[in-house]
């Protein structure tokens, strides 16, 4: 399995903090397919982590290298959904959907980009909410509209920050459900940003830990069997992991 991502020795320090590195020699690869979640407390280099990966920094040293992108053309190339869905409250979900390829630098066949969009809606159980408007959707429905606004950039790579974070326990759980489903039968690379612990061992192949000055300290691997389910997080053994990595962060920050 080709890696899809690597970051090698990467530092980057923002001009007017040069003595303050956000992330400090930080090295990491990603192999196609992979789920790997991101967790660290407020101030680490997360979401900064994933800004560099899309292209919108650059790093001060180091290198990134994501597979099947040209050096220094990551900006518009890798799929990208920040914190919050930002989807515009006065287009409908089919125009949301629309956003990314009115933002591309080549045209695209319009026709079928409407019919992949009615198609992906089909797929994220949103068939029928194509004309709706956002504050109609509940918060689950807008995430879902935003991860397949995320899809349609294109690209391998899915760099998804904290997308659950505001949403109710149940209704965070079946986008677990969801997700997982979708990211079996995609086979898409995923990079996940979250703070809680429960949902990286639910998700996740791998667990990376990230401190304070973002320096990269554990790279742990999920012995979970696939396909993964929401139930699991009643299951012993992954109680006594979330135990073992609590304490594991307890000690390193």
């Amino acid at each position: 399995m080709s890696n899809d991502v690597q970051i090698d020795n990467m530092t980057f320090t923002f001009p007017d903090q040069r003595h303050s590195p956000v992330l400090s020699n930080v090295s990491m690869c990603v192999k196609k397919g992979e789920f790997v979640s991101l967790i660290g407390s407020s101030g680490s280099g997360k979401s900064t982590l994933f800004k560099l990966l899309a292209g919108l920094l650059e790093p001060t040293d180091g290198t990134i290298e994501i597979a099947g992108v040209p050096p220094g053309q990551r900006l518009g190339r890798v799929a990208y959904m920040p914190q919050k869905d930002l989807l515009l409250s006065w287009r409908t979900v089919m125009e949301n959907c629309l956003l990314p390829s009115e933002l591309a630098p080549r045209k695209q066949d319009k026709v079928k980009l409407r019919a992949d969009i009615m198609a992906g809606l089909d797929r994220f159980g949103l068939s029928g909410y194509e004309h709706a408007y956002p504050d109609e959707l509940s918060g689950g429905m807008k995430q879902r509209v935003a991860l397949l606004r995320t899809l349609l950039t294109g690209g391998q790579l899915m760099l998804l920050d904290e997308p659950f974070g505001a949403l109710d326990a149940m209704t965070k759980r079946e986008m677990h459900r969801w997700l997982l489903e979708l990211w079996e039968s995609l086979g898409k690379t995923v990079l996940f940003i979250t703070h809680d612990i429960e949902e990286a061992l639910l998700l996740s192949d791998r667990i990376v830990l990230l401190t304070p000055g973002g320096r990269q300290l554990l790279d742990i691997t999920v012995p979970l069997p696939r396909p993964r389910h929401s139930d699991m997080v009643y299951d012993p053994d992954l109680i006594q992991m979330r135990q073992r990595l609590e304490e594991q962060l307890h000690a390193k920050l």
